[in-house]
């Protein structure tokens, strides 16, 4: 059998949004019961270039709604990104899983081929759906859901591989 364009996106992006989640409350036991300031925690990046666990999350969430959107055919939501605490990151991985729960297998099957534009910095990019979804869109949401996890990590949050695969 087969695998659908939905059954590789949408159950794929909400395991791991809820993943995340469980993980950004993690953090919030951590610096709670170390006394620490929350906001050192979003703040955080693992070198000086990179972005923030707070950007992290903010890339994830858009990569995930973004990508969902574009196989349905269907405009993109705008988040502003104005994420500074761990309650308002765990609210944005619950609003982008809510999002994607409501697409359909109908609303995603049959976009192998659809053609889909994605604005970039230095210009747009144009795949295949299939293209886009298994070579650029799943690739860069799990670069920055990896990210933010391994920030969380760093930063001595008690995470493991169980927490990060979610519930599979």
């Amino acid at each position: 059998m087969s695998l659908s364009m939905y059954q590789v996106s949408v159950p794929v992006f909400r395991n791991q949004l809820n993943a995340l989640c469980s993980v950004l409350a993690k953090a919030e036991e951590h610096a709670e019961a170390r006394k620490l300031d929350p906001l050192a925690l979003t703040q955080c990046r693992l070198y000086p270039d990179m972005f923030t666990l707070a950007r992290q999350v903010q890339i994830a969430s858009d990569s995930a709604k973004g990508a969902v959107a574009r196989l349905a055919g269907v405009e993109v939501p705008v988040y502003p990104d104005v994420e500074t605490t761990l309650e308002q990151l765990k609210e944005r991985c619950a609003r982008t899983e809510k999002y994607i729960a409501g697409f359909t297998a109908e609303q995603i099957d049959g976009s192998e081929e659809r053609e889909i534009d994605l604005p970039m910095r230095a210009g747009s990019m144009t795949f295949k759906g299939q293209q886009y979804l298994l070579g650029f869109a799943l690739p860069n949401f799990y670069f920055h859901v990896t990210t933010a996890y391994a920030i969380l990590r760093h930063c001595g949050v008690e995470i493991g591989k169980r927490d990060f695969l979610g519930t599979v």
